[in-house]
């Protein structure tokens, strides 16, 4: 049985389309794309070409949550620069259209891998390769220009960790079903060890993962990255403790779901292990090293869990784009277990 969140009005949307998007024209076909938790994504097929659809959810949502409007602004800013982007085409802000917001752009054929092993790669080359493509757009990121992008109001000012910290301590509280003690327990310990403001300040996407950036059909470089939901001014390294973070989460066989590579030797399939992974971002970016390191990993698998505790509230209060969301409050617990044990 579909759903709002599942289905388009394709009429409706063709016409304003046509109306919106110089040389758009229908009628259209609308399916919606396997995977992802958050904003539901549909492939357009009209007959001027195919496009990409990104919608905020229907239903009441949390403050701040699913914002693509930022999607769409950052997406437009990064056009011109190093960071591999899909071009935007209109950000409709009228919600009568299709029941929420919604943006348009361009629809890259490429490939999307959501194991951290990368199993559907036959050789080591070609996944050290892979790896340190990702490691080099991190790294441009990263050194984007803020002022000249058009990016200097895009996030706050101050502490990005206590920002942060902030932010998704409560809305993990407004997302809590029940108690998690080992949750109560992380978040102590993070907003008594959050560090001091260092001054860092970047461009920073989020949510920087295998599975959100596309690579060519010959996977020797990512086409473009994906899913700015979360993006901000913000530290640099909480993008790398993040995608770090992927390789200490367990394998998983299930389709269309992220998996790590705890138990696995990454030497033996060409893949970094995480101290040559930070070192060679280090060396882009002409650091010596990063101090700290255990805190931002900490906060990254609390932040992860607090996104997959929203993710199954909303799965409660039936508004999830994934059917499958509700197993996804399952993680909560034991992703604030190995925050927990980092930081022992």
């Amino acid at each position: 049985m579909s759903t709002a969140v599942d289905t388009l009005d394709t009429e409706v949307l063709s016409r304003y389309l046509e109306a919106n998007i110089e040389g758009f024209k229908g009628p259209i076909s609308a399916e919606k794309f396997s995977g992802g938790q958050s904003n539901p994504t549909f492939k357009i097929t009209a007959t001027s070409g195919t496009y990409v659809l990104r919608r905020q959810p229907p239903g009441k949502l949390l403050k701040s949550a699913h914002a693509v409007d930022r999607e769409y602004r950052v997406l437009n800013a990064l056009k011109d620069s190093e960071v591999p982007v899909a071009k935007v085409y209109h950000l409709c802000e009228d919600r009568d259209v299709i029941g929420s917001m919604f943006y348009i752009m361009e629809f890259c054929d490429g490939h999307i891998y959501w194991g951290a092993a990368l199993p559907e790669i036959d050789s080591n080359e070609k996944r050290t390769a892979m790896y340190d493509e990702m490691n080099r757009v991190l790294a441009a990121l990263h050194s984007v220009d803020i002022e000249a992008s058009g990016l200097s109001d895009y996030g706050k000012p101050g502490n990005y960790f206590e920002r942060q910290f902030g932010r998704w301590s409560s809305q993990y509280k407004a997302s809590e079903l029940q108690p998690i003690p080992e949750m109560d327990q992380l978040i102590e310990w993070l907003e008594a060890n959050l560090p001091a403001d260092d001054g860092k300040v970047s461009l920073t996407h989020g949510d920087y993962r295998l599975d959100n950036v596309m690579f060519s059909q010959d996977n020797s470089q990512i086409i473009a990255v994906l899913d700015w939901e979360l993006s901000t001014l913000g530290h640099p390294y909480s993008d790398l403790a993040y995608q770090c973070m992927q390789l200490r989460l367990p394998t998983s066989n299930e389709k269309n779901t992220m998996s790590g590579l705890q138990g696995v030797n990454p030497t033996e399939l060409g893949i970094p292990t995480e101290e040559e992974y930070v070192a060679a971002y280090c060396k882009r970016m002409g650091i010596d090293k990063i101090d700290n390191w255990s805190f931002y990993l900490a906060f990254s698998f609390f932040r992860l869990a607090a996104i997959c505790q929203g993710v199954a509230k909303r799965a409660a209060d039936g508004n999830a784009s994934n059917k499958a969301a509700d197993r996804v409050g399952a993680m909560v617990l034991p992703l604030a277990q190995t925050a927990l044990d980092i930081v022992k």
